[in-house]
């Protein structure tokens, strides 16, 4: 498993250097000129050229993204054009929060989509059934952003439960948390659903039965361990997809996340503190895919990577 570990470590550092270059590459040839936005358009021309040789944008492209990769490696992602701080200061603040909603997120999808998709399952081709994918249908299409703004219409401007926007306390987390959650237990619910009927096939399903188990014990001891495989390959991509996607939830709820900072920093064209935020995103979703190919092993101990 060690073994394992390392080479998928290994394995992940070509990936992050072509998503280097693509990020680079993205803010090196978006318009606008970093000159103007650090002192603006009126600027005479012996300091517009001074500016350009500090900073390095008279270097070739090469150049430019060698002397990047070095700064990424020393753990240096510049500094903000606009707040003149180092963006991996701002970053550490705003990460935090990103990941709460994230994994609080995933943590209401796992509470919900386990146990619709084992009743959906267990009671297939009956109404409990048709209720439950209906309800998963209805989660899919709609889109994440669209059902937090549901949820703050109805929780935070209708009944006045919760707060309508911020960040501080627990009750500013629990529509946001809930809109991730609801949108992607709707399609992880089909997975498990989908996953479960394959496995109550399986022969030692029935043997199982036929020993005169309980039908509880069946379905939660012998069933649905094999049939998480799946679901835990869905899962970890969801990890990494939830907390990318999380951007619009942060904007719609004014929170102080990475995503909102991301945002913020392209309007501005702060390109550092974009860099910076694309990488630590992406690299996330990088890891949330490792991690899910490390957790075969501790639920299926027959998968062995040779």
């Amino acid at each position: 498993m060690l073994k394992y570990i390392i080479k998928k470590l290994i394995l992940m550092i070509p990936v992050i250097i072509g998503m280097t270059i693509i990020v680079f590459s993205i803010l090196y040839f978006a318009p606008g000129d970093p000159v103007h936005l650090i002192v603006g358009p009126n600027v005479t021309p012996e300091v517009y050229e001074s500016i350009r040789q500090k900073y390095g944008l008279d270097q070739p492209f090469a150049v430019q993204y060698l002397r990047f990769m070095k700064s990424v490696i020393e753990g240096d992602l510049g500094v903000s054009i606009l707040q003149q701080r180092p963006v991996v200061e701002m970053i550490k603040e705003r990460l935090p929060v990103t990941l709460q909603i994230g994994f609080i997120g995933l943590l209401i999808t796992f509470i919900i989509a386990v146990p619709a998709g084992v009743i959906a399952a267990v009671n297939r081709n009956t109404v409990i059934d048709y209720l439950c994918m209906t309800g998963a249908l209805l989660g899919i299409a709609l889109p994440t952003f669209w059902f937090g703004m549901l949820l703050m219409y109805v929780f935070a401007y209708k009944f006045r439960w919760f707060p309508i926007s911020g960040y501080g306390t627990l009750k500013h987390l629990i529509l946001p948390c809930f809109a991730i959650g609801l949108t992607n237990a709707a399609i992880t619910a089909r997975m498990v659903r989908s996953s479960m009927l394959e496995v109550l096939k399986q022969d030692y399903v029935r043997t199982a039965r036929s020993k005169g188990l309980a039908e509880r014990i069946v379905i939660y001891h012998h069933a649905l361990k094999n049939a998480m495989i799946p679901i835990i390959t869905l899962m970890g991509l969801r990890l990494g997809w939830i907390i990318g996607g999380s951007v619009m939830l942060e904007i719609i709820f004014s929170i102080p996340g990475i995503g909102r900072l991301m945002v913020d920093s392209i309007l501005a064209r702060d390109y550092p503190v974009v860099q910076g935020s694309m990488i630590v995103l992406t690299s996330s979703i990088i890891l949330a895919n490792i991690l899910a190919d490390i957790l075969y092993a501790v639920v299926d101990p027959r998968i062995r990577y040779n």
